[in-house]
């Protein structure tokens, strides 16, 4: 038979998450640390490879790695679960929050993905919109958990793509008004200095989802983990797919976690940049840059896809949002290196220049 049946139909006109990935000579498109790790840091990553025997499946929890980032968050290895990235975590969320009959919270504009596993596993997601300012309306949140039906809820602190971190005293208002699961999504804080750690103590209806992939310049390999109550975790274990995390993988991240002071340098510098290139935005005519905490800033202005070509025209690639719902005229800059963020102010200040004398020129 020269044909195949439908697929599931909750994939019917789903569009496959795409960050438009394109060559460019300055990538600031994606969040990633600019700088890879430091070679001594990737001898010793190749040291420990060269121990990985690779006829052999890997430790199924990552445990030895488990060990290592509850002793650094003063808790328990059952406390930690790791994913192959924060990706494969976030579904697993939804496998085990979520599912026909069950309800999503979801703050957008925020990241795409946590509607999408909504809509693959046959949650139903309620939307709170934030705010204008892209701030989150906190009192429209809190009434809606109030009617006791939303399952699980993800705030992102800081918000991608928006940038702002959600205040603790709002995430703990909110772990206090429901028994819904509250995953704040932390992929970023290291760029923030925020963490809401300290409320696991007091609160099992917490979980909080970390990653390798940004501070620690680890986005080549899928790493991040989880920190939650042990039953939180026993859940979770429950849908995860089995050695998710290989075992190369595996001793990369204990390699990084066990070095990770080698990379606060790079965090402080990518948080000075982050100033710097957020008061060179503000001096440009017509772009509205928006409060960030995190290692990207989001602007608007207009014409903002005109201006986007033009960037990568010049080898700057950074993400378009000019046409995503609610982020309408915005781009995304991640923050690079100082030559880099200099080669963006410049190409978006030469795009302004241009255009303004084009409508100087049609106006003559």
């Amino acid at each position: 038979m020269n044909k195949v049946r439908a697929s599931a139909p909750q994939l019917e006109g789903l569009v496959p998450y795409d960050p438009k990935y394109l060559p460019a000579e300055a990538y600031l498109s994606a969040n990633e640390n600019p700088r890879d790790v430091d070679d001594e840091v990737r001898a010793a990553i190749a040291r420990r490879i060269a121990q990985v025997p690779l006829n052999r499946y890997p430790d199924p929890l990552a445990n030895r790695l488990r060990d290592l980032i509850a002793e650094a968050n003063g808790l328990d290895r059952a406390n930690v679960l790791l994913g192959n990235g924060g990706d494969e975590l976030l579904f697993d969320v939804a496998l085990a929050w979520g599912g026909p009959g069950r309800s999503f919270l979801d703050l957008p504009p925020t990241f795409s993905v946590y509607a999408a596993n909504a809509r693959l596993t046959n949650t139903r997601c309620v939307d709170v919109p934030r705010r204008a300012d892209f701030s989150i309306d906190e009192a429209a949140v809190l009434e809606r958990v109030g009617k006791g039906d939303i399952d699980f809820v993800i705030v992102t602190s800081p918000n991608n793509p928006t940038g702002q971190r959600a205040s603790t005293a709002f995430i703990e208002e909110l772990l206090d008004a429901t028994d819904a699961l509250v995953l704040v999504d932390e992929a970023y804080f290291e760029f923030s200095r925020a963490t809401v750690r300290p409320l696991l103590a007091t609160h099992e209806n917490l979980a909080i989802l970390r990653t390798f992939s940004k501070a620690f310049s680890l986005a080549g390999v899928r790493l991040g983990y989880v920190l939650a109550n042990a039953p939180v975790i026993e859940e979770l274990c429950k849908v995860r797919q089995p050695y998710s995390v290989d075992a190369v993988s595996q001793a990369i991240g204990e390699v990084v976690f066990e070095n990770r002071a080698r990379f606060e340098p790079g965090i402080r510098e990518i948080i000075e940049e982050r100033g710097r290139v957020m008061e060179a935005l503000r001096t440009l005519p017509g772009v509205t840059a928006y409060p960030s905490d995190s290692n990207w800033i989001l602007f608007s202005m207009e014409d903002a896809g005109a201006a986007w070509q033009y960037l990568y025209d010049r080898g700057v690639l950074v993400r378009d949002f000019s046409s995503a719902p609610m982020l309408e005229g915005c781009l995304r800059a991640t923050i690079g290196t100082p030559e880099q963020n200099d080669a963006f102010i410049r190409g978006l200040r030469d795009f302004l220049s241009e255009s303004r004398e084009r409508r100087a020129r049609a106006m003559q």
